[in-house]
């Protein structure tokens, strides 16, 4: 077990001053926005920092649904959006296109690009466009209550409770089903002691609920998801405010994911009673589907050959090579962590060697 990750500033460097970060203040109100930019996003980090080349033009209320396929050349030559509120056609040019609208939207721009070219959506001789809907399956887990430490309470408010990494399927441990997970979890008191007093309102009850109550930790795992190309994404005949296709999904939990939230349920309550938590509960939300964990990935996968996925390794699209991807719809395999530093990775990898190939006058 250890501390769980957050991208937080707790000593910014002088790099990260000059953009106006701050320092994390435990507020754990990170959902809502930093305004002291200790909270990585891209408000606070990536476009400061691309302002500040003076080569930034931020576009807003656009919907890119296609790109534009220059008939001559056989090549992308931009994009094609409307303006959100006045429904105007507009066309975007540039050498160079980083298609990255997360992965259904990146997705549903490919499959609307259809030409001469590319028939089936941009880059899908493979007709894997769509296809390989992965998340990370949770809400799944065990709880309990821990008896003593009654003269202690936590102090701050931290973003993040702790995690234990992946054990399942490594070295010597084999299970019935393929990859892994890992658990995410905190410790925390009841709000309230009165549930010993039997009250529910009144003097008696609001006294009671001015003492915190007994300790209580879950555990709660992650679990990857195998790609599946029946778990797929299609373009609807039913047309939103804007003319466009909506999107219709298939997709479920597979076999693998099922055997793997047994395990994931039996080790919780395993390791919380090992712990000497009382009362444990097991819980496996069997109704949670595919989105739930807000992690899509895999609908444009990432390749060796253009029969079999819809990116090479360099994230470039099959047969229109100016052309990259590199958020969640260009990954193979969701692993069993959180993805988006991945995606920073693969997009700071990928543009390094677009600059690379474009001087070059590869691109």
């Amino acid at each position: 077990m250890t501390i769980g990750r957050a991208a937080h500033l707790t000593e910014p460097t002088e790099e990260q001053l000059a953009l106006g970060r701050g320092t994390c203040q435990y507020r754990n109100l990170c959902k809502r926005g930093c305004p002291f930019g200790a909270y990585y996003s891209t408000n606070s980090g990536s476009l400061p920092a691309a302002q500040k080349t003076n080569n930034l033009t931020l576009v807003n209320n656009k919907i890119v649904y296609s790109v534009i396929f220059e008939k001559n050349t056989e090549k992308i030559i931009g994009v094609k959006a409307i303006d959100e509120d006045s429904k105007e056609e507009i066309e975007y040019f540039g050498r160079l296109i980083f298609l990255n609208a997360s992965a259904m939207n990146t997705a549903w721009i490919m499959m609307q690009s259809t030409s001469s070219k590319h028939p089936n959506g941009l880059g899908n001789e493979s007709d894997q466009l769509g296809r390989n809907i992965m998340d990370h399956h949770l809400a799944v887990g065990a709880s309990g209550q821990f008896e003593g430490f009654e003269d202690q309470y936590y102090y701050g408010r931290r973003p993040n409770g702790i995690y234990i990494p992946r054990f399942a399927n490594w070295q010597n441990d084999k299970r019935d089903f393929l990859r892994g997970f890992g658990y995410q979890g905190r410790a925390s008191r009841d709000k309230g002691n009165h549930k010993a007093t039997g009250a529910s309102f009144g003097a008696e009850f609001k006294t009671a609920m001015t003492e915190p109550g007994s300790w209580n930790m879950g555990l709660w795992g992650f679990g990857e998801t195998l790609p599946d190309p029946t778990n797929r994404m299609t373009l609807s005949e039913t047309k939103d405010s804007w003319g466009l296709p909506i999107i219709e999904f298939d997709a479920a939990w597979g076999p693998n994911e099922r055997k793997m939230r047994e395990t994931i349920m039996a080790e919780a309550v395993s390791m919380l009673e090992a712990a000497g938590l009382k009362n444990v509960n097991g819980n496996n939300d069997q109704e949670k589907s595919p989105g739930v964990g807000i992690h899509e990935m895999g609908t444009a996968r990432m390749g060796r050959d253009p029969k079999t996925s819809v990116l090479n390794k360099n994230n470039q699209v099959w047969g229109a090579e100016n052309v990259f991807v590199t958020d969640g719809a260009a990954m193979a395999s969701s692993s069993c962590v959180n993805p988006s530093l991945t995606y920073m990775a693969l997009t700071a990898r990928a543009a390094d060697f677009a600059v690379n190939e474009l001087k070059k006058m590869n691109l």
